[in-house]
Order: C-alpha cells, then structure tokens, then sequence
C-alpha cells in the first residue's frame, strides 16, 4: 500500500500521460482487458520478464475489488507501460550480465560475514597484588581455619602446579600478610577488585583498536563465580558511557571456558546486524568472595590454582575494519558434556561443616578428555587437510568391522579365530598439519601435560600455555589470551607470522570444551 501511495503522490505527474495513445490506441483499456491479453502481451526476452508473472494478475484483480479507483487506475497504466516496454529490451546483454554479476559477488560476500579480532588486552596486576608460593601458604595460615594437615596438602599442590612466584592475589587477600589486618572477603573488596581488572582492560582494548566506547554495539562479560547487582555490564557500560541500545549479556556459572563462548555469543549478535557492528567482550574471575574455608581435599584445591586475571577482546564485522585487524576469526565449536559424571565434576556446594566452595572430582582429567575428544573430532574437517581426514575415516571403518567381525565369532566354534583378530587403534589426527599454534588452557600442569601427549604436540607448542601458567597462575577464562599474547609478543621458538592459524582450547564447569581458531592477518 505504500507503494500505491507512492507512485499516487511522487510519480503521478509523470505517469498520467500513459492513458494517452502511442500507436493509435490506449495502452490498457480495463483490468479484464489486460488480464486476457497478458499470457499473449507478455515478453520473455527481458531481464525483468519473470517479475511480470501471474501474481501480478492476481494483485490486479484483487485491486479491481477495492474502492481506491484513483489508485487502481494509476497502478494498471503502470504496469500496462511496463508491458509494453517490455517488448523491447531496455538493457543491453553487457550491462545485465554486469548486474548479475554484481548480486551474484554481493550474495557471496555477505554469506562469508567475517569476525575479525581488532584488538586485545590482558590485566597486568600491580606489584603490591603479587605474592610468591610461600606468601600463599602464610596467607592460608593467617586464615586460622585450616588443620596443619590441608596447609601441607595446598604446600604441595603449589609445589607442583606450575605456577611461578610472583602471581596476583587480590587486595582483600594479600593485605592480611600486613600485620593487624584481616583478610577482606566483603562485596566492597569484591566490587573493587572487578572494577580495577575489568576497568583497565576495557580501556586498553579500545585504545589499541582505536574504538570509542560509543562505538560499541555489542557487550559480553562472562565471570564464573561472581555475578552482583547491577551487573558487571552495567557497571562497564556506566564507566565509559556506552549508548543505551547496547546490546549486554552477563554471563555466569560457565566457568574457564566461557571466553569463547563469549566470543560466539558475539560473532552471532554482530551477524544478525544487517550494517555490521563492533563487540566488547571481557572474561575475568573475582577471586575475592571465593576462597574456601573449610578443610575438604576436594574444595581446597581451587585456593592453590586461581588467579586474578583478566582480558577484553575488541571484535568487529565491519569489512573496512579488515585491514586493521590482528586476526580473523575462522571457527567456533562447543561440546558439552551431558552425563551426571560431568555434570558434577565441578560444582559449587558447601562442605559438610557449611563451609561454600568449589569441588573437583577426581575424574575430571577424564572426563575433560572424553569432551575434548569430541570437541577435536567435530573441528577436525574444518582444520585437517584431506591426507588426514581420510586416514581418520580409514581407522574408524577398520574398527566398525573388526568389532563387528569380533562379535559374529564370539561365542561359536570360531572363537579361537576371533581372538587373533588385531583390535585397531583410534587414530589421532596430527592437528600440527593444520594448526601452527596452540593455546592451551592453563589450568594445572596436569592438563597441559595431558593436551600435548595426546595430540602429540612440540614442546614449543605447549611453551605459551606453561609460561603463561607460571606468570599469572590459572585466570581461568582468560588464560587462552594471556597465552596468545605471549606467542604475539614473545615466542622465539615458533614466531608469529602472517597466514599462521592458532588453536584456543578451554575447559569448563559442566562440563564442557570450547575451542576457536583464528588466522593472523
């Protein structure tokens, strides 16, 4: 109907001269008239011919029905025009094969829709939050509520974890080493340690993307274990004057996977932008209100591996901010685990003195793997070149008919026979054919240790995970970007180059793996 109005109120002027005759006769006496005569008058040798259907015939006689004359009238001469230009192509061959063309290349660039990562930038935490391994043991004994025997637990988990001596502890913490104060667990202490990681972060990461902070479209913040109100969005979004159609989302509960997720939660927002946009994401943990009182081995573990850290990520799918870009972003894949086995292999509970904590299961190396297999298995064909796809395909094949031969002959007088038959090992595809570096979680030793023996990795490969570890302890979510700073900034053994493609891999409450590949542009 706006059209109607348009053509009844803008081009009517132009139009009105159409009722007159061009050859001796009007050009569309009646809507009857043109009806009968369209299935002779209407051409087949235009670019346009297929808009000039028999919907068109429908809308006309629909228009019949209605009252609107004026516009009915003005609409049919129109369309009867159109008719007869049609006769005629109006275009030559070169100038609609350039428009097919044109749509053709604008269909294609809009299905690629690229992420491109604009900046990042990760906490670096003042020398007054840093303490060594033998500070940590003296704060947990100033607590006054651990036995002697889970003080010399926690000595020995640091003395193995990998961690360095001068990683982050926050304020509220470290201040009790000072005689004649207590440690500061309130939402105050925990406010102010979110405010100082998140506040210096964001900032940096819109400086070194050249972004103002009313730019932002889109804004993630994921932080596991501490979610106030108003949330940490609207804390950020308050800070530097973010707009009031910002597009915010608080994630919590998801653990030191949750950047990436972040990240996909993002890429989706900013796709479904017909113009494009920009995304702020942060990922960050408080470690303020979260250390476990009580004496269970299961809970102390996480006072021993968490530091405070931080990261924000600047991302964009504007194509004028490709050339300026550090990365793009090629893949996002998440496995979620969905056994009671999983589910429970983190989990936030009170002990059974009451006392509110964090509990690892023993089986969480095993289940992590089990996730991580599936999650590599699904990113396998967009990363693998086609020598190894095929021998994962060859070694599945080989073990469905082995079993399945096993199985006839078990239990028949073949039995001897089967027990010959070689069971086929999985075949682990060599990701270092498709991936030139690696960012593991650094979530413990144990982990990292584990991630590079199973996928065979260089010790080069796992060096930006171990260092990382040792520098800032496990920040949980951020560590990927402490690690992927580390091999931009500081590798020697495997420099960074243009072209190269890196692997993030996290691991999170559940449970759950994540994993995103980026290309260095």
């Amino acid at each position: 109907m706006m059209a109607l109005l348009f053509l009844t109120t803008v081009l009517r002027p132009s139009i009105c001269s159409l009722s007159e005759p061009t050859d001796g006769r009007p050009l569309v006496t009646s809507i009857s008239d043109f009806v009968v005569d369209f299935p002779r008058e209407r051409p087949s040798n235009t670019w346009f011919a297929p808009f000039l259907s028999f919907e068109v015939v429908l809308l006309l006689l629909f228009l019949d029905l209605l009252a609107f004359n004026e516009i009915r009238d003005l609409f049919v001469r129109v369309i009867g025009h159109i008719a007869n230009l049609c006769k005629e192509a109006l275009f030559s061959p070169a100038v609609e094969t350039t428009a097919v063309v044109l749509v053709v290349l604008a269909w294609l660039l809009r299905m690629d829709n690229p992420i491109y990562l604009l900046s990042f930038a990760t906490f670096k935490a003042p020398d007054s939050w840093k303490v060594s391994q033998a500070e940590i043991v003296e704060m947990m004994r100033r607590q006054g509520c651990f036995t002697e025997d889970s003080i010399n637990f926690m000595k020995r988990l640091l003395e193995r974890s990998g961690t360095g001596q001068s990683t982050a502890w926050p304020p509220g913490i470290v201040q009790c080493l000072q005689d004649g104060k207590e440690t500061d667990r309130s939402m105050d202490a925990s406010r102010k340690e979110a405010e100082t990681v998140i506040f210096d972060i964001v900032e940096n990461a819109l400086r070194k993307a050249d972004v103002k902070p009313e730019e932002i479209d889109v804004l993630v913040i994921n932080c596991s274990l501490f979610s106030p109100t108003p949330s940490l969005c609207a804390m950020v979004i308050s800070k530097f004057g973010l707009r009031g159609d910002v597009l915010s989302f608080n994630l919590s509960g998801m653990g030191c996977g949750a950047s990436l997720i972040s990240v996909g939660l993002a890429k989706g927002l900013l796709q479904c932008r017909s113009f494009g946009g920009k995304a702020l994401v942060v990922s960050t943990e408080v470690v303020t209100p979260n250390l476990y009182y009580g004496n269970e081995r299961g809970f102390l573990m996480t006072n021993t591996l968490f530091r405070c850290g931080g990261a924000a990520m600047v991302l964009s799918n504007k194509w004028s901010d490709g050339r300026r870009a550090w990365y793009k972003l090629l893949h996002t894949v998440r496995v979620q685990g969905t056994t009671e086995e999983a589910y429970n292999c983190i989990y936030e509970t009170e002990d059974g003195e009451g006392q509110k904590g964090v509990r690892l299961s023993k089986e969480i190396v095993r289940v992590a793997g089990k996730c991580m297999e599936k999650n590599m298995a699904m990113l396998g064909p967009y990363v693998l070149p086609l020598s190894e796809q095929f021998k994962v395909v060859v070694s599945l094949i080989a073990r469905f008919f082995t079993k399945t031969l096993k199985g006839m002959l078990t239990g028949s007088a073949n039995e001897k026979i089967a027990e010959k038959i070689p069971t086929v090992r999985p075949y682990v595809p060599d990701f270092k054919r498709g991936i030139d570096h690696f960012c593991i979680h650094a979530g413990g030793k144990a982990i990292i240790d584990g991630v590079e023996k199973n996928m065979k990795l260089e010790l080069f490969h796992a060096e930006p995970s171990r260092m990382a570890l040792m520098n800032y302890g496990n920040t949980s979510s951020s560590s990927i970007w402490y690690e992927l700073e580390y091999i931009q900034e500081h590798q020697k053994t495997n420099p960074l180059k243009k072209g190269h493609r890196i692997m993030q891999v996290a691991f999170g409450s559940g449970f759950k793996c994540t994993s995103g590949v980026w290309l260095k542009l």
